[in-house]
């Protein structure tokens, strides 16, 4: 393909222009990032100003709400689809993944890295799982039991599905040599990314369900921060390429959709009034 080679080689100068500049990039994304929360939580909260305005019986309610989530599902999983269909060591995505973790290794500094080092500790199995135990456990106390078993449900089967997929691509890490630790296992997608943007997103739901209105921004802001900044100190610590960080992120996106979705029908489901019997 004779018109790939220009495009290709554009894209390999753009990652080593960023790469060169990782820190810079990361905190302007993180910035973007939130503020892209700040609107979508206020849009949110207009849509429900709306839906419940519009609507009489709850059925307009949940179809909206399953309308949204399965929008969601589905653009995630084509974006996790386009990711996985360019990572072969031939494709020109794997390419521009090595130039760019390259040039993040060679301008990141050793302060940064044990920075990132720590960061990417929010991201640990024994992490989430410690976050997993104590929010069930103290909804489930608190009598909000549907939210504490799907909690569960919701790290737990992205327990699964990450092992699953990095097993289905098999997929090699960066080979630019231990930063600060040695990292096992395959790469795509990242299981740090996807584990992150679950729970800390299963945290923000609960808490957006359970807390007063004035704590939801705050709530959506940490859980995003965190998810985003878990992700990102993947491809600083050469653990994961970039491609493996935004593949970690749909499918976690895809996969919290398809909870926040379950747990919603349910909720609606006992919103609904049992028939009289005669």
């Amino acid at each position: 393909m004779p018109q790939a080679a220009p495009t290709e080689a554009a894209l390999m100068a753009l990652a080593q222009v960023v790469g060169a500049h990782a820190l810079a990039w990361f905190l302007l994304m993180l910035a973007l990032v939130l503020l892209a929360a700040v609107v979508a939580v206020r849009w949110l909260r207009r849509f429900a100003a709306w839906r419940d305005g519009h609507d009489g019986d709850g059925l307009a309610r949940l179809a909206l709400n399953l309308g949204l989530g399965f929008a969601l599902i589905v653009g995630a999983g084509f974006l996790f689809a386009a990711l996985a269909g360019e990572i072969d060591p031939a494709d020109g995505l794997s390419r521009v993944d090595k130039a760019f973790s390259e040039a993040v290794r060679m301008s990141t500094s050793q302060a940064a890295l044990q920075v990132f080092g720590w960061v990417t500790h929010l991201g640990d199995p024994l992490t989430l799982v410690a976050l997993c135990v104590g929010a069930a456990l103290v909804l489930w106390i608190r009598g909000e039991r549907l939210l504490a078993v799907a909690f569960v449900a919701a790290l737990g089967g992205n327990a699964l599905l990450n092992p699953a997929l990095k097993e289905a691509f098999a997929r090699v890490r960066p080979q630019y040599g231990q930063v600060l630790t040695h990292f096992g296992g395959w790469s795509f997608p990242s299981g740090h990314s996807s584990g992150a943007l679950v729970a800390y997103g299963m945290l923000a739901y609960v808490l957006l369900r359970t807390l007063p209105r004035g704590w939801h921004l705050p709530a959506v802001l940490l859980a995003v921060a965190a998810a985003f900044a878990v992700g990102c100190s993947r491809v600083f610590l050469q653990a994961h390429f970039a491609s493996d960080v935004v593949a970690g992120f749909a499918s976690g996106t895809a996969w919290l959709a398809t909870c926040i979705a379950s747990v919603e029908l349910v909720r609606a489901r006992r919103r609904r009034p049992t028939p009289a019997v005669d």
